[in-house]
């Protein structure tokens, strides 16, 4: 479930990191339960944390899988 909070749209973490391609969301909350995960330089170890999908830097096993969002500017 998504929730907004101050303009903010947020969502579960081992929701994002199976969108992003990581694994699935059952062994995305293995990842975050053994301590794997980090969001913007803090290691995450319990679930129920909800990140911002367009902001938060997520890293896994040292590997960031953020994505990236190439901007297109036409003129």
């Amino acid at each position: 479930m998504r929730k907004m909070i101050g303009g903010i749209m947020e969502e579960r973490l081992q929701k994002v990191m199976a969108e992003l391609g990581v694994a699935s969301r059952r062994k995305c909350e293995e990842l975050i339960l053994q301590g794997k995960v980090s969001v913007n330089g803090q290691i995450i170890s319990e679930l129920g944390t909800k990140v911002d999908k367009q902001s938060a830097v997520i890293v896994v096993e040292g590997v960031n899988v953020t994505k990236k969002v190439d901007k297109v500017y036409l003129l």
